[in-house]
């Protein structure tokens, strides 16, 4: 008796944790569900890029997807299975793909309603233009570890095709010093090609537009020439000191503020244009550019300055300026907010009000606005920016000159996808393709 006993408390403290246990997955949930909801409302839980998709059969909920994510929200447990919820602000990091100890996650480009355009390439990475390759992310590969990658095997093809003799100045031109363009560029060197790289910004490339003062890298890269990289979480500064050194211990130079215009094929290679004139020869050519695109500028004078941005990569490093952001995207209005917190910032927009904006971003600007924080100067132009002060027109034709310290500028980008029509390289928009999966 005393025995039953023993075992009835057993029982009933057993049952005591597992009652307790599935309440809290169902508070979980729920919390998770009103989380899609909000997503659903603000327009967030659509992907717009590369993305996670979970297999719910392969899932078995240890949430280390969630935890290894360096954004917030991206994934949550609902109904014992993760799932997205703000699927449109994931960057590509790819942390959960690699966390998964079940590997029930595959990272997608595109949906089933929704398409991504990206150029046609084979499974050596060449497109259907004879010569040129792309890598990284323009080709829908973000993720720095595996950019690196594709930027070796990129190199390491083409090598193979590469015509013993032929008319022009270099065997391979790499367009992009990004993740992918400096790992070419470095196979390039270890195999003795006459080659050379050209950035049209600066050394790291996209990586800087990256909104995280943190890169989070769950496994080594390998870098040519130069070995393991072994980096769990680093600063953008820090990955591009490791890019320096193995470039500088090389003698490989990256030649910056360099746009390529436009490829063309003559006879037995390319003629690459590039913006100040110049025309540069190839045998073989790779493309390492950012899907971003190039910063679409308001051509007005003094936009070249230092003081001028396109993108805002430390708002908690800038404080006591006086700051104008031009736009009424969520880009501009999210940037005048962070910045608004240590600055006094001007948003100037052409229009008379914000539209198409999220509604969270709607909600907390008009707050802003009404507490005084950003001063919002509508139906406004910045026609010049001088010294420490731009010149804003209104609607009337008046011109203010403010006193200023940065000037940041979101009016959108110039996509490369004509850039690469024009070189003849075919694009396909893609819905909802897998990039990145452990299936073979």
């Amino acid at each position: 008796m005393e025995e039953l006993s023993i075992y009835g408390v057993v029982f009933l403290f057993i049952g005591i944790i597992i009652f307790i246990y599935l309440r809290k997955q169902r508070r979980e949930s729920k919390a998770v569900e009103e989380k899609i909801r909000i997503a659903k409302e603000e327009g967030l839980f659509e992907p717009v890029s590369l993305h996670p998709v979970v297999d719910p059969n392969s899932c078995i909920k240890t949430g280390a997807c969630i935890a290894a994510c360096p954004e917030k929200d991206i994934l949550g447990i609902q109904n014992g299975k993760a799932r997205p919820i703000n699927a449109s602000r994931c960057i590509g990091h790819g942390a959960c793909f690699h966390a998964c100890p079940t590997e029930a996650i595959t990272l997608m480009i595109g949906t089933e309603k929704r398409g991504v355009d990206l150029p046609h390439i084979n499974h050596t990475f060449e497109t259907n233009v004879k010569g040129i390759f792309i890598a990284g992310e323009l080709g829908g590969m973000g993720l720095i570890k595996n950019a690196v990658e594709q930027g070796r095997q990129a190199a390491e093809n083409l090598i193979k095709s590469l015509p013993a003799k032929h008319h022009a100045n270099y065997d391979l031109i790499i367009i992009g010093a990004g993740p992918a363009g400096i790992s070419a560029s470095l196979t390039a060197k270890k195999h003795k090609l006459k080659a050379l790289t050209l950035e049209q910004d600066t050394l790291g490339g996209t990586v800087f537009t990256f909104p995280r003062s943190k890169i989070v890298m769950t496994s080594p890269m390998d870098l040519p020439l130069y070995g393991k990289v072994k980096l769990s979480e680093t600063s953008k500064g820090e990955l591009l000191e490791v890019w320096n050194k193995a470039l500088s211990k090389n003698e490989i130079t990256i030649r910056e503020k360099q746009k390529v215009e436009a490829i063309n094929a003559v006879n037995d290679h390319f003629e690459l244009n590039i913006k100040d004139g110049e025309t540069l020869t190839s045998a073989r050519v790779l493309i390492a550019i950012g899907r971003r695109g190039t910063p679409r500028k308001l051509g007005i004078p003094g936009e070249n300055t230092e003081k001028v941005a396109y993108r805002l990569l430390e708002p908690e490093d800038i404080s006591g300026e006086k700051i104008m952001v031009v736009g009424g995207g969520d880009s501009a209005i999210e940037s005048a907010m962070l910045l608004a917190e240590q600055n006094e910032v001007i948003l100037s927009y052409r229009k008379e009000k914000f539209s198409r904006i999220k509604p969270k971003n709607s909600k907390r600007i008009t707050q802003m606005i009404e507490e005084g924080k950003i001063d919002v100067r509508y139906k406004t132009n910045l026609v010049k920016i001088e010294g420490e002060k731009a010149h804003l027109k209104n609607e009337g034709g008046q011109v203010e000159e403010i006193p200023n310290d940065r000037v940041y500028i979101f009016a959108g980008g110039e996509l490369p996808t004509q850039f690469l029509k024009n070189a003849g390289i075919t694009i396909t928009k893609k819905f909802g393709e897998a990039i990145l999966s452990h299936k073979k």
